[in-house]
């Protein structure tokens, strides 16, 4: 067999281990601690985790020989049980690998220990826990140690053997928490039997329930060597017992956590149980029973001579068999026992001399073949470590349901297959037996089986699969069964899943050969599906239309995904199918613009309905035109053409009354074109709304001419309605007054009479002179008697108020030629000592410095000067400087350039200030005159202290900006040798 595929090998650990203290008799192991116990009573460690071993003798101070019996190790490695039989009886020790001796078990004086089951779940390094011991004489203890104590903490007597007093030859505990409760689970075995114990509480109150209870147990007669219970261990949790007993290994699964039936009273925590006869291990020949065994995942380990034969646990086949380098001494008592060590996962062999290590080289890698071979194939499944070795448990499936023909069933596993298989092989398969429903099975299968990244082979067997579901629909169709009855149940079935079908691959079909596809089977609601799923809207609607089904088209539309255009496309058809439904769309739609839709709305307005029936396009438009505000010329014209047509003009009426840029700045009162609904209401003799329109144009003499065929009271109306224009207004109102003297057809006199009553009606802006020429010319003047009269009082009325006016304003041109003379005579007193208010020097007295300023005349030597009413006087040179500098830069220039012409113009053009002013002065004013009086009005039409200038200068700022020089003057420095100064120091 070659070496490197073997599950088990065996190493030499140690050839002489005993070191001399006798041979050995017993061994146990945990966490890669090894604890010997030898013929003289020595207990020898080894301690291969930490390196190093110890010694010591448990044969002190008893006499004659001493052996070790049995020894027993927990997971850790941190707490051993060993018994020792001699001349003087049986004693039992315990000892902590920290401590230096061991301790005597005073309690168990005397009584042959052979089992021992440690609480795996709650041992640690310092305290034992809850430890079951069981003796020869067939009773159970209790026994706790706590490694700081030195010495144990209680010994508790359990159980005893009463029915069949047997000695107890191996123990095991498990212990489960299950809603808050703890139980235990203990598993003993004797030559014969197997006895189970559980229960909930302490270890005491389980076993005391049992004095009232029968014990469960598994019996199995037969002579064994040496009785032996194992539990596999993995991850601290006990998974599958083993017992060698003399019919055979009994095995089985354990489960702990579930809930179980109760057999006899108690919970059966056993699963999968089996016997595995000794007489497989022989190959024909007289069976031979192991003398010890050791349990790993998946196989036995058993001790038979100085072999081992490793059997296969599921399907009970020796699968090798182990040879041992034995010393020539040893051979002859050959191979002692065998022991594992749950924690390192080892296994070991011990003769009198040497210990072996046997080692778990992958055990599970070929566990798939057993459980396939044995057709377990979910277990096989889980025991696969590559996908190569899952395919050959599918194709094994496969192939065995092809063969009982469960065709379905087969493609399933085919498509699971990715590696061991070609695809063409499998579709060819059932092609070749005409099974087409398998064959779509299996490409749904493979499409659930392919990565998202063979979009090449996903399209292409998802269009196989499109093709072969049409078929089969096709098939359903075409059968005599399914003929009359399109909805057969199997019918309904294989529609709705190939519509599930192309849900799930819209994205991967192509869509021009699905289209095709579906086109060339028929399949009009499926195409319209599918187009539905690749959002080909058009194609849905379409169809929709074609079907008369105007409500799942508009409901297409008002998807968001759906292009605004296809409402444009569509509009036609479906407000000549539905006009409510579709209007009621249209209004609920955003975004839409109405104007596009004007070519389906002419469409159905051209259309005949019935009198009373509510005109849907009308209804659209004014929800456009008042709720939406629609500003867009051709929906107003629209809608305008619409009311001019209706019976009634009203609504029209109302339409062309009312404003509605009404708000806006510099914005129109309407927007639909008012000479396309003249046109239209001339044509469709809307002669009322034809006066609006005209009237709206201005064109008021037309408005008024077309109103007076309709109603005399509108073109009265029309014609008040000039406000701005006097003379329109008259013209109007003649026209008006013509038609209805004109019209008259009673007796002159009547006639006469309505036409004086018609002249107050237009609140006097005609006379009864402006309406005579349209009386005949015979007619007697007596009729108009009373109102000539009544025109003639007016115009002297006239004539004595224009009198009264001419009177007055006699009177005031008098007048002013009284202030005018008095203007003449005005004059002022001035203090010698007067001061000018802006240079402080005195008013009357000339300085050097003042000369007289040019264009102005002097009194004597003094020069000109300003006097104002509050007393302020102020010289002229001074006020002009004063101004300029007061008021803003135009006005200065102004000021400026007044002087400057007045200057140039010289003293020639004098006059004396002080003279009289005459009437003849005044109308011939000099231009040097002119410049004065100007310049007069712009310095001096207030006192520059008391008027609007002297408020305007609380505004300014006390410095100006052309000061900024003259502040900074001022500004503090610095000095640069300040540090040089010396410093005083004035006394206090």
């Amino acid at each position: 067999m070659d070496q490197s595929r073997q599950v088990f090998t065996v190493d030499l650990l140690e050839r002489y281990a005993s070191k001399g203290r006798g041979v050995i008799t017993c061994m146990a192991a945990g966490n890669d601690v090894i604890l010997l116990g030898t013929s003289k009573g020595w207990l020898i460690r080894h301690d291969f985790g930490a390196g190093g071993s110890s010694d010591f003798d448990l044969s002190s101070g008893r006499p004659g020989d001493q052996s070790i019996h049995r020894v027993f190790v927990d997971p850790g490695g941190s707490h051993c049980i060993a018994t020792v039989i001699g001349g003087g009886g049986a004693e039992t020790f315990y000892m902590h690998a920290k401590w230096s001796k061991p301790r005597v078990l005073g309690r168990l004086k005397g009584l042959i220990v052979n089992a021992v089951a440690w609480n795996r779940q709650l041992i640690t390094e310092a305290s034992t826990k809850e430890v079951v011991i069981g003796t020869d004489n067939g009773q159970l203890f209790e026994m706790a140690v706590d490694e700081k104590d030195k010495r144990e903490k209680y010994i508790k007597f359990l159980f005893e053997l009463k029915e069949l007093p047997e000695a107890f030859m191996a123990l095991q505990m498990e212990m489960a928490s299950l809603s808050n409760v703890t139980r235990y689970y203990v598993m003993a075995v004797t030559p014969t039997r197997l006895y189970s114990f559980t229960g909930i509480g302490l270890l005491e109150t389980v076993f005391a329930s049992y004095l009232e209870r029968a014990v469960h147990f598994m019996e199995l007669p037969g002579e064994i060597p040496n009785s032996e219970l194992h539990f596999f261990i993995k991850q601290r949790r006990a998974m599958h017992f083993a017992w060698l007993s003399g019919a055979g290994i009994y095995h089985g699964g354990l489960n702990f956590g579930a809930q179980h039936s109760y057999i006899n009273g108690d919970e059966n925590f056993v699963e999968n149980k089996a016997l595995l006869d000794y007489s497989k291990l022989s190959d024909g020949v007289d069976a031979v029973k192991p003398s010890s065994m050791a349990v790993s995942e998946f196989h036995f380990l058993l001790l038979i001579g100085n072999k081992v034969k490793v059997v296969n646990r599921i399907s009970e086949q020796i699968i090798e068999e182990l040879q041992f380098d034995q010393t020539s001494e040893s051979v002859s008592r050959g191979v002692i026992g065998l022991c594992s060590d749950a924690t390192a996962g080892l296994f070991y062999a011990y003769d009198q001399n040497s210990i072996f290590q046997v080692s778990v080289n992958d055990e599970g890698r070929d566990m798939w073949k057993v459980y396939l071979d044995m057709k377990e194939y979910a277990a096989a499944l889980a025991n696969c470590r590559d996908p190569l070795q899952r395919d050959q448990v599918y194709l094994v499936q496969a192939d065995a349901a092809f063969t009982s023909r469960d065709f379905l069933r087969a493609a399933s596993f085919y498509a699971k297959i990715n590696y061991i298989l070609s695809f063409e092989e499998v579709t060819l398969k059932f092609i070749s037996v005409g099974e087409q429903d398998a064959l779509r099975t299996f490409l749904l299968r493979k499409l659930d089986n392919l990565a998202k990244d063979d979009k090449c082979q996903i399209t292409m067997i998802s269009t196989w699969a499109t093709e072969l579901y049409l078929d089969k629909i096709n098939r359903l169709l075409l059968e005599e069964d399914n003929a009359l009855d399109k909805h057969s149940s199997e019918y309904q079935s294989i529609n709705q899943e190939f519509r599930a079908f192309l849900g799930d691959c819209k994205d991967v079909l192509d869509e021009a050969t699905t289209m095709r596809l579906l086109e060339s089977y028929g399949r009009v609601e499926e195409l319209v599906y599918f187009a539905s799923l690749k959002e080909q809207y058009e194609i849905v609607i379409h169809h929709y239309v074609q079907q008369g089904e105007t409500k799942k088209a508009l409901e297409v539309l008002q998807k968001p995904a759906v292009p605004i255009d296809l409402q444009y496309k569509f509009a036609p058809d479906l407000i000549v199918l539905d006009a409510y439904e579709t209007v009621e769309s249209w209004m609920t739609t955003k975004n839409l613009n109405p104007r596009k839709l004007i070519p389906a709305m002419m469409r159905y307005s051209s259309e005949p309905h019935a009198k009373n029936e509510t005109h849907e396009v009308i209804k659209y438009l004014e929800f456009c035109v008042h709720c939406l505000h629609n500003e867009d010329p051709g929906v107003h014209n629209l809608l305008l053409s619409l009311y001019a047509k209706q019976e009634d003009d009203d609504a029209l009426l109302r339409f062309l009354q009312c404003k509605f840029g009404k708000g806006r700045e510099n914005g129109p009162d309407f927007f639909y074109d008012p000479k396309y609904a003249l046109r239209l209401c001339l044509k469709e003799k809307r002669m009322r709304a034809c006066v609006h329109i005209y009237s709206m144009m201005s064109m008021h003499e037309e408005a008024v001419a077309l109103a007076l065929q309709v109603d005399p009271e509108l073109a009265m109306a029309e014609a008040d309605k000039v406000e701005d224009d006097e003379d329109l207004r008259k013209k109007l109102w003649l026209m008006v007054a013509k038609h209805v003297i004109e019209q008259e057809k009673g007796t002159k006199r009547e006639n006469i009479r309505k036409a004086i009553a018609f002249l107050k009606e237009t609140d006097g802006l005609l006379k009864i002179e402006d309406i005579l020429p349209f009386f005949p010319d015979f007619a007697l003047i007596d009729d108009f008697k009373e109102a000539i009269c009544s025109s003639l009082e007016d115009y002297n009325n006239q004539i004595e108020q224009l009198k009264e006016e001419m009177n007055d304003a006699t009177h005031g041109a008098d007048n002013i030629r009284n202030d005018i003379s008095a203007l003449a005579q005005r004059y002022a007193v001035i203090d010698r000592d007067e001061e000018c208010g802006v240079c402080k020097r005195k008013i009357l007295i000339v300085g050097g410095d003042y000369r007289m300023s040019r264009g102005y005349t002097s009194v004597g030597q003094m020069a000109p000067f300003y006097v104002f009413p509050c007393g302020h006087a102020f010289h002229v040179h001074c006020l002009i400087a004063h101004v300029t500098c007061s008021v803003n830069e135009t006005q200065a220039e102004y000021i400026l350039d007044l002087q400057k012409q007045l200057t140039l113009l010289g003293d020639g053009a004098r006059k004396d200030m002080n003279g009289g002013i005459t009437e003849d002065s005044i109308t011939s004013m000099t231009p040097a005159d002119k410049l004065r009086s100007q310049l007069d009005d712009a310095i001096a039409s207030e006192c520059p202290f008391c008027g609007e200038l002297m408020i305007r200068q609380i505004s300014l700022p006390f410095i100006l900006s052309e000061e900024a020089l003259l502040v900074n003057s001022w500004e503090i420095k610095p000095q640069n040798n300040l540090a040089n100064m010396r410093t005083l120091s004035l006394p206090v």
